[in-house]
């Protein structure tokens, strides 16, 4: 029993060390999330016409800041789901790419 309660208490004392590395000199606590990426498809738009190809999408991921692409293929149906670092690329059935938007 005695090993128990003290392993109950390491982990208590971990976890309060642990919380300490939030907390700023003044008590407030700093925000350490990483800044959300967000799509612009604006710098990205010459990309349409070109072939969808891996290379293709790494050039449009950079050009429009977003951290995630997603390919539409043709006559395909999409989730509705937004998501302000995504940006989306569509294609047609000659593996053209005829749309690129965020979301």
């Amino acid at each position: 029993m005695k090993l128990a309660n003290s392993g109950l208490a390491g982990i208590g004392l971990a976890a309060f060390g642990l919380a300490g590395c939030a907390a700023g000199s003044g008590g407030e606590m700093l925000d350490t999330a990483i800044a959300p990426m967000t799509c612009d498809a604006a710098p990205a738009q010459y990309h349409i016409g070109h072939d969808a190809t891996q290379a293709m999408g790494a050039a449009i991921l950079k050009d429009s800041g977003a951290r995630t692409l997603r390919w539409g293929p043709p006559n395909s149906a999409w989730t509705m789901d937004y998501r302000q670092d995504r940006v989306n690329v569509r294609y047609d059935g000659q593996m053209k790419i005829v749309e690129i938007t965020c979301g």
